[in-house]
């Protein structure tokens, strides 16, 4: 297992524990607690979600202020980002963008406070998330995918959007 810290404070990068291949396939150890917790990922994981997504969906840019999630992508490929909205951290506003795959196996940990959005990049991916808390939408603040405040890069120029999420409101 690699856990690797990112530009932002609390978001780690994590390869899995076991990735095996041969001849017949492979396996992947997406969660042991044990080994998470010796590499100092000690949050109490209550719930697992799926989502599944065509080529270009953006889903996203959510978050709350006490959920830690930690994010693998199980079939495809997707480019997320994450944005640091604790507004008491000197980071306020920072974000970074990581491609996950099925291929490269690796997961980000994603504290609370800060947003997440995806795009997908191939026909189709599937979003896995543990999370530390139920998900409670009423809870959830959502930031405009392409807020020119931010100056968020995404790959692709005309995503698929939700209305929860073409809605949201530009920054004053």
């Amino acid at each position: 297992m690699k856990v690797e810290e990112t530009k932002l404070d609390g978001v780690l990068k994590i390869t899995p524990p076991t990735i095996f291949e041969d001849f017949r396939g492979e396996y992947i150890e997406t969660y042991n607690e044990r080994l998470y917790h010796e590499a100092g990922i000690d949050q109490p994981f209550i719930q697992d979600d799926i989502s599944v997504s065509s080529q270009h969906v953006l889903r996203g840019i959510h978050g709350d202020a006490e959920t830690w999630k930690l994010i693998s992508c199980l079939h495809g490929k997707f480019y997320i980002l994450v944005i640091n909205w604790d507004k008491d951290s000197p980071q306020f506003g920072q974000w970074e963008g990581h491609t996950l795959s099925a291929k490269n196996r690796h997961q980000l940990l994603i504290p609370p406070k800060h947003g997440n959005g995806h795009v997908v990049l191939t026909d189709e991916a599937i979003f896995h998330y543990k999370q530390t808390s139920e998900y409670n939408r009423a809870g959830q603040f959502t930031l405009l995918w392409n807020d020119p405040k931010l100056d968020l890069y995404w790959p692709i120029n005309n995503p698929i959007v939700s209305p929860r999420d073409s809605d949201a409101q530009y920054l004053t």
